[in-house]
């Protein structure tokens, strides 16, 4: 029970690796917050989930591009929980499509921006001011941010480069206060993501190159999380983590 009386926030933590991380740090101990937008029953039943392994959560929905429904979704926090978040998860985020840059537009180059970065800037700025000494924030970013993405994957891939420069700014900039800020950037994860946007080819190439010579599990992801949050990276911060089986970027 490593977060008992804890409280965490896993914004986007409804479904696939959010979820995974909301019944992980709910299974060692933390009161769970969890954000969503467009999953409401998932959300609900992520929530009832951990209630029924005995313990305590709240879904609360909102568009964390949103400053607004990040305002709300602090209050809600503070509201239940009280005046102290000590793990803030930035999971909301999604390729939205793949397009080429001939085929974007800047609608959609603005959306996607919004979506992966702006959220992360929203959330880490509203809630930071509730994150005592000895607080963990973990971004997820993606191993595109260092290989640019798959086809059609230029907006995610530079959206989720900005997340990686981010968590590293905001190690330097809250790391005086006791706050650690770290992000995983997770490679080919057998989630609905890969299943909306990602040809099977693709995903048996990744099987086939990898060393691991597998796709990864939600759960792994949800158990660097764990680690990550607890005290036994207490001298981490300001680093990107790979967790792609093995395949390498320079």
């Amino acid at each position: 029970m490593r977060f008992k009386n804890q409280v965490a926030v896993i914004t986007g933590g409804a479904r696939d690796i959010g979820r995974e991380i909301s019944l992980r740090l709910a299974k060692e101990g933390a009161k769970v917050i969890v954000n969503y937008f467009g999953s409401e029953e998932a959300a609900l039943e992520t929530v009832s989930e951990i209630k029924q392994q005995g313990g305590e959560a709240i879904a609360v929905k909102g568009d964390m591009t949103k400053a607004a429904d990040v305002q709300r979704l602090l209050d809600e926090t503070r509201k239940l929980f009280g005046e102290r978040v000590h793990i803030l998860v930035n999971n909301a985020g999604g390729l939205v499509g793949r397009k080429t840059v001939e085929e974007m537009d800047e609608i959609f180059w603005d959306y996607v921006m919004n979506v992966n970065i702006k959220s992360v800037f929203l959330v880490v700025k509203y809630f930071s001011q509730l994150m005592p000494k000895g607080a963990s924030i973990i971004n997820l970013s993606s191993t595109a941010a260092k290989d640019g993405g798959g086809a059609g994957a230029c907006a995610y891939a530079t959206s989720k480069g900005a997340v990686s420069a981010f968590t590293r700014a905001m190690a330097k900039e809250l790391g005086p206060r006791g706050i650690r800020v770290n992000a995983l950037c997770p490679g080919m994860i057998d989630t609905a993501f890969h299943d909306k946007f990602t040809k099977p080819e693709m995903r048996h190439s990744y099987e086939n190159t990898a060393p691991l010579r597998r796709q990864g599990q939600a759960s792994e992801i949800a158990d660097a999380v764990a680690f990550l949050a607890s005290e036994e990276s207490s001298f981490i911060t300001g680093a990107n983590i790979d967790i792609n089986g093995g395949v390498l970027f320079s």
